[in-house]
């Protein structure tokens, strides 16, 4: 199986106890749909590798503490932080309304906004604490999209296209060429207060 095949459930953060267990961070919606977790993928070295899950407890919001088969010291599982915790999509629901969607899905949906048309390609999304964004390609740049219901409006899985309307002078922000800093002082003089 290939990441292709996979949707990321997030990744392991730290071991916990002297037991081998490990701190899953699971980067998903709702952690508790997976209180009966059996299986998981996990990357090694590049590659995907199955791990039965002897034990799963999700704690604090988006943790789980978690026993896997096979592994039953620390340092087998100091191994494995920081790896990636993948599932297969035959596991996701589908979605039917068309205002939500899987971030995976939409990689290479074309954008078309309200105002201007059709924009560009989606190319990454980004899943942040504070705010979520699309990564657009846009005139050779990357512009970068809030996820929210006042600019991402609804998904088309048909057409695979992504309607939007985005903020007044967003593109603007992107198209604009940086300042020319060739004429600017030295750092000792820019600093200076005489």
């Amino acid at each position: 199986m290939t990441k292709d095949d996979c949707y990321l459930l997030g990744h392991i953060t730290k071991t916990h106890g002297v037991n081998g267990e490990l701190v899953f961070f699971l980067d998903v919606d709702d952690p508790n749909v997976y209180e009966e977790l059996e299986s998981v993928l996990i990357e090694v070295k590049g590659d995907l590798l199955p791990y039965f899950i002897e034990s799963i407890a999700i704690v604090k919001g988006s943790r789980a503490i978690v026993a896997i088969e096979g592994i039953d010291t620390i340092e087998q599982a100091s191994r494995l932080i920081k790896a990636n915790l993948y599932l297969p999509l035959d596991n996701l629901e589908p979605i039917e309304d068309n205002t939500r969607f899987y971030f995976h899905e939409i990689v290479d949906f074309r954008i078309i906004d309200s105002n201007e048309g059709e924009l560009g390609t989606v190319t990454t999304v980004y899943n942040m604490d504070t705010q979520d964004l699309i990564e657009m390609s846009y005139q050779g740049k990357e512009v970068l999209i809030p996820i929210n219901s006042d600019i991402v409006h609804t998904v088309d899985r048909t057409n695979k296209t992504l309607n939007v309307t985005l903020p007044d002078g967003l593109l603007d922000v992107y198209l604009s060429d940086a300042p020319d800093h060739t004429d600017a002082p030295d750092g000792d003089e820019a600093y200076d207060e005489d």
